[in-house]
């Protein structure tokens, strides 16, 4: 028989759980959501006065505060990575440098010497991303000759047609949508600097083999550029039409598009472009959007201002509700009623692009990430928002018990045809678009990912859909989708200690046995994998580097992770698990919270990521909160 936790462990794991309790529940709002700063890299503040002085509204205040931040995430090799601790990225770097020469910044200061020394021993402006090098096109900086040809007409194709806007992903088509326009109008604007010096004369051409899809489709962007140069009047008029209507059909209540940066500054772009004057309603709306993710902080250094890629109340808040319910608090406790008020509002009850795949499922039962995004609702927060209803006890039990009937049938209709889920579509899984010239940077399909698919068998199953065929297809796709290393890929959290920490209580819950082969090599990839301290990390190179598998700085949310998978196989009295909990109780700050720097989240596996700034509270919190249950369990034994 293992012996017992120390009582004195036991004690301070449930200090440590009502500390973190205690501060989750003061950061609530009074509307009832949760909702922690989303924190990216400098591009997107970098963009923005770009986009502002673009459209002619830049002011030297706004400037000045933009870039006292972007400043400050200079490392002392000169350069800005794409999360904390990580390589310089030479596109964020470039925007970054062009972003302070734009606010004054003297090209021979030291900072700016040692950041453009880099960025050209990286291969200069001329080695940057497709992305970057619209930037400096959109102000004569770069040719547009030299850019991928991206025409309008494809809004016209049809939806059973390769490359038509439903094969990309939603964040992806409500980008390319507007490109097409900006790229086809080819405007150019004065910047009032330059970018020589960033300049190597050289440039950076990729060998394509012949009979490779990269080759077909570098030969595709030369025919599209001699089309480009004399098109069909007609069709490219129509198409241009078309992409308006487009555009302004998906432009959100609070004046974004999807609630997320890229579509709303190509869309504010294209929009503009065509005409529409800056006091346009749709033009209007979406400039104001963008105050509410702003974020502003005072520093000794004066006021910093941020853009924030995007904000997840309705994600942060189901995650709370369930690490609160699962730390002690009751069902019907007024934190949770007015979460689960504010969750059901926030149903989604209309079509959005999702039904081009799925035409005959219903709307409703539906809900997003955001505040404000009802042309995509999230599969992922779907799940999650079933998993926080069913833990509350509200005193409108008809209200909830038909949303959660709705997001059952929901989930269960976005089914991918291979059994598993992605985040936004179903079966969006073309990967020839994956080739095209243009996706040199971030995901551009949705498939199905372990940690969707997890959430998803999890819910279902927990609301007593265990034995139901979708669910046991997901069960199977789950098994069939394990890495031969014993752990899963986590697509929308870094990476295998997050997909691991999704899969195995989801197929706990699903009926799987705990001493299923798969589950016990996830055990063992987790213990082999914890730190030294006690803790788990692994580091974002992991997605393109395998050597970081599973490696990197302890952090929380990621401690948590894995306590939750051990926890969930009845594994609460193991070393693995006193250490992992050991460690949270360990590096707790006096607030209740932790200290995570490091970015856990994934926006674009490799490319794009994210540091949610409540998961550092939340997954401790559930995982601290289940160690307390799973202990009280043992003592009933």
């Amino acid at each position: 028989m293992q012996q017992s936790a120390p009582a004195l462990a036991v004690a301070d794991a449930r200090t440590a759980t009502e500390a973190a309790r205690d501060h989750l529940l003061s950061l609530q709002h009074p509307d009832g959501w949760w909702k922690g700063e989303l924190e990216t890299n400098v591009t997107m503040d970098a963009e923005d006065l770009l986009l502002r002085q673009f459209l002619g509204i830049r002011t030297a205040s706004e400037t000045e505060q933009a870039a006292r931040w972007i400043r400050s995430q200079q490392r002392s090799d000169g350069t800005w990575a794409n999360f904390h601790g990580g390589p310089g990225d030479l596109s964020t770097t470039v925007e970054a440098y062009l972003a302070l020469k734009l606010a004054g910044d003297d090209v021979d200061a030291e900072h700016m010497a040692v950041a453009r020394r880099w960025i050209l021993d990286q291969g200069g402006i001329e080695a940057t991303r497709v992305f970057t090098r619209i930037w400096l096109a959109l102000f004569g900086e770069w040719s547009w000759d030299e850019l991928p040809a991206m025409p309008p007409e494809m809004v016209l194709l049809p939806s059973w047609f390769p490359l038509n806007v439903s094969d990309w992903a939603c964040w992806a088509r409500q980008t390319v949508v507007p490109l097409t326009v900006v790229c086809t109008l080819r405007p150019r604007r004065d910047l009032g600097v330059d970018l020589a010096e960033l300049r190597t004369g050289r440039r950076a051409e990729r060998a394509r083999p012949q009979w490779s899809w990269e080759y077909a489709f570098h030969s595709l962007d030369r025919v599209l550029h001699a089309y480009h140069r004399r098109p069909v009047r007609s069709l490219r008029e129509h198409a241009m039409r078309r992409a308006a209507e487009w555009i302004v059909a998906r432009q959100e209540a609070d004046g974004s598009w999807g609630g997320i940066q890229p579509p709303w500054v190509y869309s504010l772009l294209a929009l503009h472009l065509l005409g529409y004057p800056l006091d346009h309603p749709v033009l209007k709306q979406g400039l104001a959007g963008l105050e509410r993710f702003l974020v502003r902080e005072q520093t000794p250094a004066g006021t910093v201002r941020r853009l924030e890629a995007c904000q997840s109340p309705v994600w942060d808040t189901v995650l709370g509700v369930q690490a609160l319910h699962d730390a002690g608090l009751p069902g019907d406790h007024p934190a949770l009623l007015r979460a689960a008020d504010f969750l059901l509002a926030e149903e989604i009850r209309v079509k959005g692009d999702w039904s081009v795949r799925r035409p005959k499922l219903a709307p409703g039962g539906g809900w997003a990430f955001e505040f404000d995004n009802d042309g995509y609702p999230d599969i992922d927060d779907t799940a999650e928002v079933l998993l926080a209803l069913n833990r509350v006890r509200h005193p409108d039990r008809a209200a909830v018990r038909g949303a959660m009937e709705r997001g059952v049938r929901w989930l269960r209709g976005m089914r991918s045809r291979d059994g598993g889920w992605a985040a936004f579509d179903a079966d969006n899984t073309r990967e020839v678009i994956r080739k095209l010239p243009f996706c040199d940077f971030g995901e551009v399909i949705d498939p199905p990912s372990a940690d969707v698919t997890a959430h998803v068998v999890e819910a279902l199953a927990v609301l007593g859909r265990g034995a139901d065929p979708v669910v046991r297809d997901g069960v199977r796709w789950l098994l069939a989708n394990q890495e031969k290393d014993g752990s899963w890929f986590g697509r929308w959290g870094a990476n295998h200690v997050y997909g691991t920490g999704a899969a195995v209580p989801a197929l706990v819950r699903a009926g799987v046995p705990v001493e299923h082969t798969a589950l016990r090599r996830a055990v063992r990839w987790l213990e082999r994998h914890q730190n030294p301290d006690g803790g788990w990390g692994e580091d974002l190179r992991s997605y393109d580097d395998p050597q970081w598998i599973g490696r990197g700085e302890s952090t929380a949310s990621q401690t948590a992770w894995a306590l939750l998978a051990l926890l969930a196989l009845d594994r609460d009295d193991t070393e693995a698990v006193r250490r992992g909990v050991d460690f949270l109780v360990r590096t707790q700050r006096s607030d209740g919270g932790w200290d995570e720097p490091q970015f856990t989240g994934t926006g674009f596996p490799g490319d794009f990521y994210i540091n949610y700034h409540l998961y550092r509270v939340i997954f401790p919190l559930t995982a601290l909160g289940r160690y307390q249950q799973a202990l009280q369990r043992r003592e009933g034994e």
